[in-house]
């Protein structure tokens, strides 16, 4: 087995690629950059190669780990964004990002998440962040699954969100048409399917999403005019 030297804040350490890709939950080993090397990687390389537009990354161990995202996924999160922004903005209760709203959870672990709320009363002074990394902690933030995640991988971002105050996790799972609702505090999450309706977050009182009409929008409207 190969070995790589990595560099941590604390130590230099010396770990196989089995290591990194079991540290990150078995993700594909092609989506962990090798520049600049795993352990020495900083905010500041993370700004640099996300400004270029070709991966979006996360910073996490000192990795750039790329954040994978579909056709389907990155407009299913547009779609659910958009409904979560036309709740709030209306009772001005605070502000939705999307798919490349980096957020920093804690020193050196900046994460991504597909859609995230933000209440006013959540971020300093109720402004929005003018950082390009701000370190501020959604409500609710939303995963949709892509195929090279894995279970470990969720489960890691889940504790990472719940550890830095995050309220509520969505996993999305467009094949299967399903969300995993995760509330900090509780041992299993509330599983919605297209019968489902999701409704009673105390912090978005009389939001109700039907998870049918959400992954509607993956379909073709009938009546839509189709190309002879």
């Amino acid at each position: 087995m190969a070995t790589l030297a990595v560099e941590s804040p604390s130590a230099q350490d010396t770990l196989t690629l089995q290591d990194l890709v079991d540290r990150l939950g078995g993700i594909p080993l092609s989506r962990i950059l090798a520049r600049p090397a795993p352990g020495s990687a900083t905010e500041t390389d993370l700004i640099r190669i996300n400004d270029k537009k070709e991966r979006l990354c996360e910073l996490v161990d000192g990795m750039l780990v790329e954040k994978p995202m579909g056709f389907r996924e990155s407009f299913l999160a547009l779609a659910l964004g958009a409904l979560l922004w036309d709740f709030v903005r209306d009772r001005k209760l605070g502000m939705v990002t999307g798919p490349d709203g980096t957020i920093r959870l804690s020193p050196g672990l900046v994460r991504v998440p597909d859609v995230a709320l933000f209440l006013w009363t959540d971020l300093p002074g109720q402004q929005v962040p003018k950082e390009p990394i701000p370190q501020v902690v959604p409500a609710l933030a939303i995963e949709v699954l892509s195929q090279s995640n894995t279970r470990a991988e969720m489960e890691r971002k889940r504790r990472e969100y719940f550890e830095a105050g995050v309220r509520v996790v969505w996993l999305v799972d467009p094949q299967y048409r399903t969300v995993a609702a995760f509330e900090r505090g509780m041992d299993k999450p509330r599983e919605y399917d297209q019968r489902s309706t999701i409704e009673g977050l105390d912090f978005l009182a009389g939001f109700r999403l039907s998870v049918a009409d959400l992954f509607a929008c993956l379909d073709r409207p009938e009546g839509s005019p189709v190309n002879a």
